[in-house]
């Protein structure tokens, strides 16, 4: 499969609101006792405007699906078709480049997106509060720090779907909520596919749920049924 051809426009019979459609992802890696698979056909679709959480036990692939739906991890086989931006997963540290500074990170990622410098530099000072620690290399934050600036630079490109790899457990109180109120609260109208072990989460933020097993994927609308079928897992 060229993955690259997959990202794009979906396939003109699907129609309707712009979407993101998983079609058949499979996921096989390779180990010590032989070939795992993590997923095995799964499929769901998501339109604009929705809140997808992936509720699964450690293991079950909700990470990897979440890699796959970024671009950053080719399937095994399946397709990926999207015609919205899709971010990287929110608070990505790997993505964070530790010889650069807080600012220089900000200004490449304002090149590759094609967005405004100073506007892009303005929003991550105001949301990380680093001061001038953001002209300091990125290796010498704390880990706290990093988190903040990888944080603040998903949010400063405008993503039409948000991709979240349980990452909202992170940090302190205060900043837990200053993210959920960035997603929840300043986006209402962004599509966000989340990971999560939060079933009081799901319950909250989310309309929708794929609850993973065992590598098979089922999609559920009423969320708290999912969340109780989560639970039981």
């Amino acid at each position: 499969m060229n993955w690259l051809s997959s990202w794009g426009h979906p396939p003109a019979e699907l129609g309707g609101a712009p979407c993101i459609e998983a079609c058949e992802i499979v996921q096989d890696y390779e180990s010590t006792t032989g070939r795992r698979r993590v997923l095995d056909g799964v499929s769901f679709r998501i339109v604009r405007g929705e809140r997808l959480a992936i509720l699964g036990r450690n293991g079950a692939g909700k990470s990897t699906l979440i890699r796959i739906l970024a671009g950053i991890l080719q399937p095994t086989s399946g397709e990926v078709y999207a015609d919205m931006s899709v971010s990287w997963p929110l608070a990505l540290i790997s993505g964070v480049e530790g010889n650069m500074s807080g600012y220089d990170n900000a200004r490449f990622i304002a090149r590759l997106y094609g967005a405004d410098i100073d506007e892009v530099f303005d929003y991550v000072a105001s949301f990380t509060e680093l001061g001038r620690r953001l002209h300091d290399p990125v290796r010498h934050y704390s880990t706290g720090m990093r988190m903040r600036l990888a944080f603040a630079l998903s949010f400063a490109i405008d993503f039409d779907c948000l991709l979240i790899d349980e990452a909202m457990a992170t940090g302190d109180a205060r900043f837990q909520r200053k993210c959920l109120e960035e997603i929840f609260e300043r986006r209402p109208d962004r599509t966000l596919i989340m990971a999560t072990h939060g079933s009081e989460l799901t319950r909250q933020y989310c309309n929708s749920a794929l609850v993973l097993d065992n590598g098979r994927g089922r999609v559920f609308h009423d969320v708290d049924f999912a969340a109780q079928i989560y639970e039981t897992l």
